[in-house]
């Protein structure tokens, strides 16, 4: 039943194409377990993917033994790695959820790409996804965060999103399949297990029927999201007026709009404004010419027939400064100094990195630390600050970016964006220091030599 159920799923939502091998997201939980036996019984070709987070000491180390036998057992390529998951979260200022989903999903698809699978295929079930939705609602994520999870995310498929996890544990005890338990799931110190624990079994009393209902409204929110956001793009067009580096939005064309907070948050967001500041734009509406609303990049002015938004004047002038600082050369292998950032760089031979024997490849957790395939990169190298107009491919992504977007997205504030240096090799940003490196130059399994830059404060100077 379960099976039949997942191919009318898959084929509806054309989850798997017709050729190419999936790369399975397998932690040894039931719902992982339960999906690598549906797919070989539905005949789909996979791969194997398992994380090892080392948060849970032998207990992690249990579940990646798990997962190898399963890989065995099924006679499909494995592929597996070991992080310093503590060290990366407290680096970059992220909580242990936040970091798991960071380091899980770039090196999935850095396998995915470097093996030609066709997707990644993860285990949520319809439960996650109603608890999703919880989640989001009480934190007030608005209308994107009520979808709950949706089936596909670029190369990320849920085939398992319509099942309940009763219908998979009966399942598992049908097929006699065996999995591990994760001890953290019994936990309510992390906000997810507390709703799964605490707050949807209250609300089964009231309506026994909850999940399924829950679950079906996801469905509906999905599709009235698509509508939502074909509406607000119209609005956009219509209201949102670009001159240079300024944006002219007409006072009276927008005041005769309906849900003119919600209007307000969609149009002015991409400028960085929050939504309790979409209100107070809103309220200058109301105000006489010269009010001000401002984001951490940019200022909405009340003039008198437009609301402007401009650049920050203090954000151009920190632009103008950094294009001002001079650039350092490096070489060749060794230790070189630009002003307060130093850099030391390492080329050892013969080193070969793989990421599907032994432990896998333990990515540098440092974030002043970048560890590059040396046989794409060549000297002299170019340390610099970095300017507008620059881009790079950011690490598990295909498309560049420009650093000005990357920097917006990461909230960057103006003081951080001041010491923001890169590096380039021929003319490519290659690492933007302590923050990402280029997609274009990460180490594969077919890695021989590595670049090592190691970025040192100024104080370990000798």
């Amino acid at each position: 039943m379960l099976l039949e159920a997942l191919k009318k799923y898959v084929n509806a939502h054309r989850l798997i194409p017709s050729s190419g091998t999936v790369l399975l997201a397998v932690s040894g939980g039931k719902d992982s377990v339960a999906l690598c036996h549906l797919f070989r019984e539905a005949g789909y070709p996979f791969a194997i993917a398992h994380c090892n987070f080392r948060l849970r000491g032998g207990e992690s180390e249990r579940d990646e033994d798990f997962v190898t036998a399963l890989a065995r057992h099924y006679e499909v390529p494995f592929h597996h790695i070991a992080f310093d998951t503590t060290a990366y979260a407290a680096a970059r200022r992220l909580t242990i959820q936040e970091a798991c989903r960071q380091l899980r999903y770039e090196w999935f698809e850095r396998v995915r790409q470097e093996n030609g699978y066709s997707c990644i295929a993860t285990a949520q079930h319809r439960d996650d996804s109603v608890e999703t939705l919880l989640l989001n609602f009480f934190k007030g994520t608005g209308m994107a965060g009520l979808h709950g999870i949706l089936p596909r995310q670029g190369h990320v498929i849920r085939p398992l999103l319509f099942a309940p996890v009763g219908e998979i544990k009966a399942y598992l005890e049908e097929k006699e399949l065996s999995y591990v338990e994760d001890s953290s799931n019994s936990s309510d110190k992390y906000t997810r297990n507390y709703i799964r624990h605490q707050v949807v079994p209250v609300l089964k009393k009231a309506f026994p029927e909850v999940e399924k209902n829950l679950a079906a409204n996801t469905r509906r929110f999905r599709e009235a999201e698509l509508l939502y956001r074909d509406a607000v793009e119209r609005l956009r067009k219509k209201l949102l007026r670009r001159k240079g580096e300024e944006h002219f939005v007409p006072v009276r064309l927008l005041q005769q709009q309906e849900a003119l907070h919600t209007l307000c948050y969609e149009l002015f967001q991409e400028f960085c404004f929050s939504p309790e500041q979409a209100v107070q734009i809103a309220g200058l509406l109301d105000s006489g010419p010269g009010k001000t609303v401002a984001s951490s990049t940019h200022r909405v002015l009340r003039d008198r027939d437009w609301l402007i938004v401009t650049p920050l004047k203090s954000a151009a002038a920190v632009h103008h400064l950094i294009e001002k600082l001079p650039a350092l050369m490096v070489t060749d292998t060794g230790t070189f100094y630009f002003e307060s950032l130093p850099v030391s760089a390492l080329t050892p031979s013969g080193v070969k990195a793989e990421t599907t024997a032994g432990a896998g490849v333990v990515l540098p957790a440092d974030p002043d630390i970048a560890l590059l395939d040396a046989a794409h990169i060549r000297f002299p190298l170019l340390l610099r600050p970095w300017q507008q107009g620059d881009y790079f491919y950011p690490l598990g992504m295909r498309k560049k970016k420009k650093l000005s977007r990357f920097f917006i997205d990461r909230k960057l504030p103006l003081t951080e964006k001041e010491k923001i240096r890169v590096v380039e090799s021929g003319g490519r940003i290659i690492w933007i220091a302590g923050q990402r490196i280029d997609d274009r130059f990460k180490v594969t399994e077919h890695t021989r030599s590595l670049l090592k830059i190691t970025r040192r404060p100024d104080q370990e100077r000798k």
